[in-house]
């Protein structure tokens, strides 16, 4: 999330009452998580296994909760709580905004654009042309939909990121100030959730198809002509790549690329990083011919065992 203008870091230590290590007039130019930063950028890290990497990233400002060297030509930030203090710039710099009308000043919908009775539009959407939105979709705030995008009725796009800090007395959420962008061309089903990113974007790229009652986590990358089916499971900080195939109730864990062209059959777990061009299958999901051979060695074991009997 870049800033409306440059601040300095003098006056983001002032917003969250921190002290800092570096020039008063080093400049600020948005704040990011670490998978997304760029120079000028502020990283937050509050745990001494990623201080390095914290540190080491493109980003030149680290919100960190211990005072450690300064590497060159960048600053830190010195907070006794990182995660509170990321959420504190996140509500200064987007706050939520309430929408006093149905639909807000700051929304643009483009020519020859069908918004269907019931859908919910936040603040600051666009709406490219020849779109159709069918009833009760919600759309929240900063939301961009290129042209010749459907929406079905009850999906939600922009809901928060699901990203939690345990504390002894419960959860604390990780304030989501991201968007979510729809390329051109996207289909979209009935009764998804596409989460928006945490400080970045969940995207899904031109004419990728998504069935009924599919979730999208936050800061998702999903790329050009894919197929996702029905109740399909994506979490945060995906990267699918172009002209991937999931079929039904597929689930997919964190951080982990798919490559192009890769195929995965309904009901797959996908636990790792998996090359394109390839077709997979089970939980943990395996190239489709290795692991149906595993299943046919498996049914085999009580011949075997008989067999092993008969000897004796």
């Amino acid at each position: 999330m870049k800033f409306p203008q440059a601040h300095t870091l003098q006056q983001i230590a002032t917003i969250i009452s921190s002290e800092y290590v570096g020039v008063p007039d080093f400049p600020v130019y948005g704040m990011n998580e670490i998978h997304v930063v760029t120079e000028g950028d502020i990283v937050f890290v509050d745990h001494p296994k990623y201080y390095a990497k914290a540190l080491e990233s493109a980003a030149t400002i680290v919100l960190i909760n211990k005072k450690v060297d300064c590497p060159d030509g960048k600053a830190l930030l010195i907070s006794d709580d990182p995660f509170r203090d990321f959420n504190t710039l996140s509500e200064y710099f987007r706050p939520f905004q309430k929408v006093e009308q149905t639909q807000p000043v700051s929304t643009k919908v483009g020519h020859s654009t069908i918004v269907q009775p019931g859908v919910f539009i936040g603040n600051n959407v666009s709406i490219g042309e020849h779109c159709l939105i069918h009833a009760n979709v919600s759309i929240y705030d900063h939301t961009v939909i290129g042209d010749h995008v459907t929406i079905h009725a009850g999906t939600v796009i922009g809901s928060d990121a699901f990203y939690y800090k345990k504390r002894d007395t419960g959860y604390d959420q990780l304030k989501s100030g991201g968007r979510v962008v729809l390329k051109d061309k996207v289909h979209i089903g009935a009764g998804c959730t596409i989460d928006r990113g945490v400080t970045g974007d969940t995207t899904i790229g031109e004419g990728t198809k998504i069935d009924n009652q599919v979730h999208i986590g936050h800061d998702t990358n999903i790329g050009k002509k894919c197929l996702i089916a029905s109740q399909v499971g994506i979490a945060g900080c995906v990267v699918i790549e172009d002209d991937v195939t999931l079929w039904g109730q597929v689930g997919v864990t964190s951080g982990i690329t798919i490559g192009s062209k890769a195929i995965i059959s309904a009901q797959s777990g996908i636990s790792k990083s998996l090359d394109g061009g390839k077709s997979y299958f089970g939980t943990p999901a395996d190239d489709f011919r290795k692991k149906y051979k595993e299943i046919a060695s498996i049914r085999k074991i009580p011949e075997i065992l008989d067999h092993m009997k008969k000897k004796k």
